[in-house]
């Protein structure tokens, strides 16, 4: 009887998921190398992507979270616990905060589960960096363990090969191109994050020379050969370099010798006009992560009347949607650990002040419904009859 139900199973998986491994079956398949850029250049050198990701991370996570069995809101149950104290070192903010910021980072984030045993809940949650993960594809398409290796010492987990469940949940993104790894946010802003950085590393370079550049030194004697020596040369950079560069050497006179006379070549107000190309730059990461400019405080950002129409934009359309994507993926991998039917958690948006006028503009139109009920009022509201 079993191997009739399992045969049956079988027989209902996707026809195209074993495609995939005939040329990974056996290899491991790494996250990409391009992560360490990733996070080097974007998220520790990168102001403006820096801030993004904070942005959302920090919101998203302190979204709390409600365990419901059916229709009933729990308050003592050991995953309400589990997930207000994932493991010993984290809460449930800092916890969720490195969850959500691995996924802007890579398009991939990683939770493992630590239980007793297969017939005990979880007992702790703890994440996982993507760079250290590994991805061991099976025959059916799905994962058939997920590697972990820190300091040349690994460890695996393996997965059911039916339903490739076990005790890591991959939260990824899509990729249109990978058929394992998510994309990451950082990867398609890439391209603009190098143009900031270069623009500031520029800018440091213009100050470090006084806002601009050294202008030209004309050599032109009245007599004799009109070229320096080369011993002349280098030891003209050299003065040059100790005595008149850098910021602290701001407008101090130069002392020309024969001969030698200043050309100054300092740059138009035009040239000199990095900000706003800069602050484009800064606008298209914005876009790419979904922040209003303005949440990150860039000038001339006024595409919503105030500074709560953005953040109302900003959750709706940005940290709404990451944070369902992680709750349905909870709710698939995270519950059916506790074995009780019914049970399944949610987003509580009643304690999340940005959502305050979305709130009041539902309990406004619901309250003048006349031809609603107090109890279809109370329902259609979240709250039991």
């Amino acid at each position: 009887m079993l191997n009739f139900f399992k045969l049956n199973r079988e027989s209902k998986s996707s026809r195209s998921h074993p495609l995939l491994t005939i040329s990974a079956i056996g290899q491991a398949r790494w996250t990409s190398r391009r992560y360490d850029r990733l996070a080097e250049e974007g998220y520790r050198k990168n102001v403006i992507a820096y801030r993004c990701i904070k942005e959302i991370a920090q919101n998203a996570a302190t979204i709390p979270w409600i365990v419901y069995d059916r229709d009933r809101e729990l308050s003592d149950h050991p995953l309400c616990a589990l997930l207000n104290k994932p493991n010993p070192q984290m809460g449930s903010a800092q916890f969720f905060e490195s969850v959500y910021t691995f996924h802007q980072i890579s398009g991939n984030a990683y939770i493992e589960a630590v239980r007793a045993d297969e017939e005990s809940g979880p007992r702790e949650l703890w994440s996982l960096r993507p760079d250290r993960m590994k991805v061991l594809p099976s025959k059916s398409g799905l994962p058939a363990a997920y590697e972990y290796t820190v300091a040349g010492q690994s460890t695996r987990w393996t997965l059911d090969p039916l339903t490739g469940t076990g005790e890591i949940l991959h939260f990824k993104s899509f990729h249109p191109l990978d058929d394992w790894y998510g994309q990451g946010v950082l990867e398609s802003a890439l391209s603009s994050i190098d143009q900031h950085n270069s623009a500031s590393a520029w800018n440091q370079a213009l100050l470090q020379n006084a806002a601009r550049p050294s202008g030209a030194l004309v050599y032109s004697p009245k007599e004799g050969p009109a070229i320096l020596s080369e011993d002349q040369i280098r030891r003209l950079r050299h003065d040059l370099e100790e005595q008149f560069e850098g910021s602290a050497n701001a407008g101090r006179p130069l002392l020309l010798e024969g001969g030698l006379q200043w050309q100054s070549m300092s740059l138009s107000p035009a040239d000199m006009d990095w900000t706003e190309g800069r602050d484009r730059v800064a606008r298209e990461i914005a876009l790419a992560f979904g922040v209003p400019p303005q949440l990150i405080g860039l000038p001339e950002s006024q595409t919503y009347n105030n500074y709560k129409e953005a953040r109302l934009a900003f959750y709706e359309e940005t940290i709404l949607p990451l944070a369902y994507g992680l709750r349905d993926a909870l709710n698939t991998w995270l519950v059916p650990m506790f074995m009780k039917n019914g049970l399944r958690i949610d987003l509580d948006l009643d304690g999340v002040s940005a959502l305050s006028p979305r709130r009041e503009a539902l309990w406004d139109r619901i309250s003048k419904a006349d031809f609603l009920t107090l109890e279809e009022k109370r329902q259609a509201l979240g709250y039991s009859v």
